[in-house]
């Protein structure tokens, strides 16, 4: 019995931290970006993934990240969750490679940042994809400026909420 409340703890607090991911997504959307540039975002609910891979498990994270594009896509569209998804899972995969290659050498700055970094990388190959326009490749070198800022960020929030997140 004891194996099964705990399995049940595991997939309430996973969903949890689903819904707040969602929160936080929504919350990002009405804040007013300093400088106007079409998809550049804080990455708000990437805080929640980030958490889910270093305190629960790789595989929690990953999920997260595919319902946060499967809800990306049933709110904004199709494109949208696309590039949800994309992002998503680019991100997860280089930071557990980078976690299985560093081991305790990484920090949580350097997972950010290179998340954050590859978030935006995996939503401009779907962009390059859907749109075979070669003018995206101008937009390139503003989604890895972003994505850089948007990971010192999160990171930083990340450490910040900590404590508050250790408490679910």
């Amino acid at each position: 019995m004891k194996n099964e409340d705990s399995k049940t703890k595991h997939m309430v607090l996973t969903a949890m931290l689903f819904a707040t991911a969602i929160v936080l997504s929504i919350v990002e959307s009405m804040i007013p970006m300093p400088i106007s540039i079409p998809g550049v975002k804080f990455g708000l609910s990437n805080i929640v993934v980030m958490y889910a891979m270093f305190f629960l498990n790789k595989r929690d994270a990953l999920m997260i990240a595919i319902l946060k594009g499967v809800f990306a896509a049933l709110t904004r569209g199709a494109v949208a969750g696309l590039l949800s998804l994309t992002g998503g899972v680019f991100s997860i995969v280089v930071m557990v490679v980078l976690m299985f290659i560093l081991k305790e050498k990484g920090s949580y700055f350097l997972y950010s940042m290179s998340g954050a970094l590859f978030h935006n990388i995996g939503q401009f190959v779907a962009i390059s994809i859907i749109y075979t326009n070669m003018v995206w490749l101008y937009y390139l070198p503003i989604l890895l400026v972003t994505g850089i800022i948007a990971g010192m960020i999160t990171s930083v929030l990340l450490r910040f909420l900590l404590p508050a997140l250790q408490k679910i």
